[in-house]
């Protein structure tokens, strides 16, 4: 009766607007979804690209190939380009101080000219990246016209994304060939980048995601933020994307077992959870926030999802919506649940008390999150 790994998978390929390009990573946020388009047909619109896959010339050349409604990826590399032994990685060598634009530096890869390469420590010539500041232009019209923007973001549109590599030295093929569809999709294809990726992958773009649900989109509008969460949030996309398009897999259910995979998951379902209601609640929509808190913790209870510390920031948002009675129950249980697990790792043998102690510290973490939590909204007896 377990359904978390197609459902997830829905949940990932829905997030996405329509012929998307969806780079995922590992086992979980990869096969779930090609099983869904494979087999059962969803979204066969969307290109899931496997960022480790495509460091690889066989998966790089299924890319530049049609897939059921997806179109070929806007790859310019000619197979002789990528083959295995050319460009498997290169290196980084900020000889322009500049920003420069991406064709040009995907031009530069690409070239065969003596002047654009360096010799390596093996003695070879490779290529190389001339610059770590890049810059991508943005055509403001098409942007606002296909959808990429919605027209009450026309204020925020950028003329351009000038973004940083950062600290890397060298890059992957598989980034090689991001660089390079981002200089040649034009703004007509949506990008997306699985949340589950990691930091890595991200080659420095987070300043420029929009958090959409189980992905974040590449948009050419600037994310500030000073909670350390990455991207902005279009409260009507995310809205119409969890309550309406998500499925759920049993979740809910207390017959079914959710393994520590599952678990994991449900983290970031209740943090995107805690993070819309945050935003409707930025944008005065008190109502629509107190539906998505509670379609949290409907589709997630604690009886088959155990609350953990993502479950704070739902307690926050009924708080702030004024349901009082609703946050001080979450907070109740987490203060049981934290205390009880307190009085176990402090009633071990001294010569064991190392072995949990990241866990210590994360039980008294949360219980200094209560702390603020109660002082903050005047819940003064339980503070």
């Amino acid at each position: 009766g377990r359904y978390t790994a197609l459902e997830s998978a829905k949940n990932y390929l829905n997030s996405c607007a329509p012929n998307a390009v969806l780079f995922t990573n590992g086992d979980n946020d990869t096969f779930p979804l090609w099983y869904a388009q494979e087999v059962e047909g969803v979204r066969t619109d969307i290109r899931v690209v496997n960022l480790s896959l495509l460091n690889t010339d066989w998966y790089i050349d299924q890319m530049k190939r049609r897939a059921y409604q997806s179109a070929p990826l806007p790859i310019s590399l000619k197979y002789e380009q990528f083959v295995q032994g050319q460009r498997d990685y290169i290196p980084v060598y900020e000889s322009i101080k500049n920003p420069v634009d991406i064709g040009k530096v995907m031009e530069f890869i690409t070239s065969d000219r003596a002047e654009a390469k360096v010799r390596m420590g093996s003695g070879d010539m490779s290529n190389f990246v001339p610059t770590k500041n890049l810059i991508i232009p943005v055509d403001s019209a098409k942007v606002l016209s296909n959808g990429t923007l919605d027209k009450k973001y026309a204020p925020n549109l950028l003329k351009s994304v000038d973004w940083a590599l950062g600290d890397k030295d060298y890059m992957l093929k598989s980034e090689i060939i991001i660089l390079d569809l981002l200089a040649n999709f034009k703004w007509d294809r949506p990008v997306y980048f699985a949340i589950t990726v990691g930091g890595d992958s991200y080659i420095n773009l987070e300043k420029y995601f929009r958090l959409d649900g189980l992905a974040y989109r590449f948009v050419p509008m600037i994310n500030e933020r000073k909670d350390g969460q990455i991207g902005s949030i279009d409260t009507d996309i995310l809205y119409e994307n969890l309550m309406n398009k998500f499925v759920w897999g049993n979740l809910n259910d207390k017959r079914v077992y959710l393994d520590e995979n599952n678990l994991r998951m449900t983290m970031n379902l209740r943090n995107n959870f805690s993070r819309l209601a945050e935003s409707l609640l930025d944008e005065g929509k008190r109502d629509s926030a107190v539906k998505v808190l509670d379609r949290c913790i409907e589709v997630m209870p604690h009886e088959t999802v155990p609350y953990n510390v993502f479950i704070l920031g739902i307690a926050e948002g009924y708080y702030r919506a004024g349901e009082i009675q609703k946050a001080t129950a979450i907070v109740e249980k987490m203060k049981s649940l934290t205390l009880e697990e307190l009085d176990y790792y402090f009633a071990l043998k001294p010569e064991y008390q190392s072995s949990v102690e990241t866990e210590v510290k994360r039980a008294m973490a949360v219980l200094q999150e209560i702390n603020r939590l109660t002082r903050q909204y005047n819940q003064t007896e339980l503070n």
